[in-house]
């Protein structure tokens, strides 16, 4: 009986490991994804990953933004076209799952830009809706 517990708690812990794995990397995958888009000038592109609710908050310098259209608004109007875009980078420091359909993650940004470089950091909270992972609070400095 014992082994059998134990064969069983063993594959309950892998099968867990192996998720968690998973999704993290499905989530490293979408904010590449996000870079290449923004590279491109793709704002609408990079705003995918996004949840696409007037319930998503952008926290920025100018204070809390509600809505994915607002924030979309936002990104247009503070980066009119590919020069003030420049290239985005992301340095993820750490990533955290925090339960089977919430990830966490902080790291820095920095934009390359033909008049002045500016950069910061980040902490966003993503979570599975509907199958696909997207940021409900972004909080960037």
């Amino acid at each position: 009986m014992k082994s059998l517990f134990l064969t069983f708690f063993s594959l309950i812990t892998l099968a867990g490991i192996g998720q968690s794995k998973t999704d993290i990397s499905e989530v490293k995958e979408a904010m590449q994804k996000q870079e290449i888009a923004w590279n491109k000038a793709d704002v609408e592109g990079f705003m995918a990953y996004y949840w696409k609710s007037d319930s998503l908050k952008f926290i920025g310098s100018k204070g809390i933004t509600y809505g994915w259209q607002k924030t979309l608004d936002n990104y247009k109007k503070n980066y009119p076209n590919a020069d003030a875009m420049g290239v985005l980078t992301f340095e993820n420091n750490t990533i955290e799952q925090l339960s089977p359909n919430k990830i966490f993650v902080i790291g820095k940004w920095s934009l390359k830009r033909k008049e002045r470089d500016v950069g910061g950091h980040y902490t966003l909270l993503w979570k599975k809706l509907n199958g696909k992972w997207v940021i409900v609070v972004d909080h960037t400095s």
